[in-house]
């Protein structure tokens, strides 16, 4: 019997050897709906949320929220709007406005991605979260509500995270998540006339229940303080 790659499964059954048999009903696309959380909203992104959005945008040290963006800053209301009214109006990516309870106000946005229905594959990319969002409660159970959505209603099977891999940031995020690092494609982009590495990570159906499990442990009230603080890291969850 051949060597094969470690950590690839085949099917034994085959020579030469090929993958197992999956189910190829193709996954629902993502509909456009809303979905409530204990933290957080997230609304389908329209362009009454450019006002909220660009005010959560105000006020950025070196605008380092959009370093590793596609687009972005921006400098007037009208230029965000004009970008919201073409990304509401996309349906892959599909996005949401972001409604953390404790302002009240849209202070960020995220996606489903790269849909492949008939693969059972997607990515939760495009995440623009403003500065006193980010590091919070509502962001992880913003980027939970999405992951949840796609792997336990949707039914698919593969979801990824993608990054410029300078973003450390967002790798870190993605480890914290539970996604796997899988490589990097060099040079693969130019991104704002720059280079662009892409890390790529994720988190298959097997791997998912514990990874739901450990996020949704450290979301519940029972860890969290009257500070407001969480009494354990989402680390300890998955250990």
């Amino acid at each position: 019997m051949q060597d094969l790659p470690p950590g690839i499964p085949a099917d034994p059954e085959t020579t030469p050897p090929v993958g197992p048999r999956v189910d190829v009903t193709p996954r629902p696309l993502p509909p456009r709906v809303p979905h409530r959380g204990v933290s957080v909203d997230l609304e389908p992104l329209h362009v009454r949320h450019a006002p909220e959005l660009f005010l959560a945008a105000q006020g950025q040290p070196g605008d380092d929220s959009w370093a590793y963006m596609g687009y972005g800053p921006f400098a007037a209301e009208a230029a965000m709007r004009s970008h919201v009214g073409a990304m509401a109006s996309a349906h892959d990516p599909m996005a949401w406005a972001v409604r953390p309870h404790v302002t009240g106000t849209a202070d960020g946005w995220l996606t489903l991605m790269e849909i492949f229905p008939s693969s059972a594959h997607i990515e939760i990319g495009n995440i623009w979260f403003s500065p006193r969002m980010q590091r919070s409660r509502a962001a992880t159970e913003a980027m939970f509500l999405l992951m949840r959505h796609a792997m336990d209603e949707l039914g698919y099977r593969r979801l990824t995270w993608k990054c410029n891999a300078l973003n450390m940031p967002s790798r870190r995020a993605a480890d914290r998540l539970g996604f796997t690092y899988e490589g990097t494609l060099r040079n693969v982009l130019v991104v704002k006339g720059r280079r662009r590495d892409t890390a790529w990570f994720s988190i298959l159906d097997e791997e998912w229940p514990a990874r739901r499990d450990a996020i949704a442990a450290w979301l519940d009230a029972a860890n969290w303080g009257a500070d407001g603080r969480p009494k354990r890291s989402l680390a300890t969850f998955r250990a």
